[in-house]
């Protein structure tokens, strides 16, 4: 049976002008009975059609902040390091992708861009404009859970894991602000920060705002997830 071919977003070093990938988002496919394949940076129509016939998932990674014109506002001092090519890609990658209904997991920036490109808006700084007890942005080691997360009764996450309640890692400082009409929450943390969301008209439409890249060797659930993905990507469409 052939296995399933994931699309990830690639990881852009701004400075080196380079592009890179964490081992963990390949090998938590690979684990999931996936092949990982770091995409290239392009928003060409044709390259991006070819790479939606040919992949069967896609996975739109962490990084750097979204840029904020994404979502309709101007960018502030609050802002971090924006990449506008990845933006475009991403802008241009998903309608396609929904198009063809292949399954997506989005991880950190990934649940952002996401709803952000969906209709939703981002909060661009979460310590200045919604404070917190809830560690958000916590310091290695990053595969150890910093907070934990509400699933919602019923949500497909909370079917796949069996659970009412998750402890997560935590690494970001921009977060869902308006959730996009499409989107549907699945998990928040005690400070009612959006965590985990889904498209319930696609077939498999995940997005967290936590790590399992980081947490998938320790971490069951975390693996889970990937799973979820993976089998989703190796099942045909509508079948």
């Amino acid at each position: 049976m052939k296995k399933p071919i994931i699309g990830i977003l690639p990881l852009v070093d701004v400075g080196r002008e380079s592009y890179w990938m964490l081992p963990g988002y390949m090998r938590g496919c690979e684990l999931a009975g996936g092949v990982p394949v770091m995409l290239p940076l392009t928003d060409d129509p044709k390259e991006l059609e070819t790479l939606v016939s040919v992949c069967d998932g896609f996975l739109f990674s962490g990084g750097q902040d979204v840029c904020p014109e994404t979502y309709g506002a101007s960018a502030t001092a609050l802002c971090g390091e924006t990449v506008p090519e990845r933006d475009r890609m991403e802008a241009a990658l998903l309608p396609l992708v929904l198009a063809a209904d292949k399954p997506v997991l989005g991880i950190c920036r990934g649940i952002q861009v996401l709803n952000a490109l969906l209709g939703g808006t981002l909060t661009e700084d979460i310590p200045a404009l919604r404070p917190s007890t809830v560690d958000h942005h916590q310091m290695p080691p990053y595969d150890q859970p910093i907070h934990s997360v509400a699933l919602v009764p019923g949500s497909p996450l909370a079917k796949r894991l069996g659970k009412t309640e998750l402890a997560v890692n935590s690494c970001h400082h921009q977060c869902v602000d308006r959730l996009a009409t499409p989107l549907a929450v699945m998990a928040a943390a005690p400070d009612g920060i959006v965590e985990a969301v889904y498209h319930p008209e696609k077939r498999f439409f995940w997005a967290v705002q936590w790590h399992p890249e980081f947490m998938y060797r320790v971490d069951g659930y975390s693996r889970e997830i990937f799973a979820a993905f993976v089998e989703a990507a190796g099942r045909a469409p509508h079948g």
